[in-house]
């Protein structure tokens, strides 16, 4: 699969979801970045934070299929990416939305602001997991 022209640190968070690899996911982060995961969420604060998150999220499908980014557009410090999302519940639930993320990157280069535009309804009616 290829993706789209992106930053390093934008690159790693999409292919770190297609992996299912919190780790990788994480690693483009910030030690104090902020992710809103949906926008009008309580933002998650921080690196370690946003780890726990991502590794808590991960086991809850089988399999986690992940995020795939389809277009990207970066200006001014700032990427917007369109992007589709798959897993399949436990139970066998397939799951697909879609959204678009807005990423601030700091001066080093790693995201210090990521924020994730879907409609989690959707997402968690699908998911039949309310509050995920």
């Amino acid at each position: 699969m290829s993706f789209p022209a992106m930053p390093k640190a934008v690159h790693q968070f999409y292919a770190g979801s297609l992996a299912a690899d919190a780790e990788l996911w994480g690693a483009g982060f910030a030690e104090d970045a902020l992710f809103h995961d949906p926008v009008g969420s309580e933002p998650i604060r921080g690196r370690e934070a946003i780890l726990a998150k991502l590794r808590k999220v991960i086991p809850l499908f089988d399999p986690f299929i992940g995020i795939t980014p389809i277009e990207a557009y970066t200006t001014g410090g700032e990427t917007a990416v369109s992007w589709r999302g798959a897993v399949v519940t436990t139970d066998g639930n397939p799951v697909n939305w879609s959204g678009i993320s807005v990423f601030r990157l700091n001066d080093e280069g790693l995201i210090a602001e990521a924020r994730l535009y879907f409609h989690h309804g959707v997402f968690s009616a699908q998911a039949q997991l309310a509050g995920h």
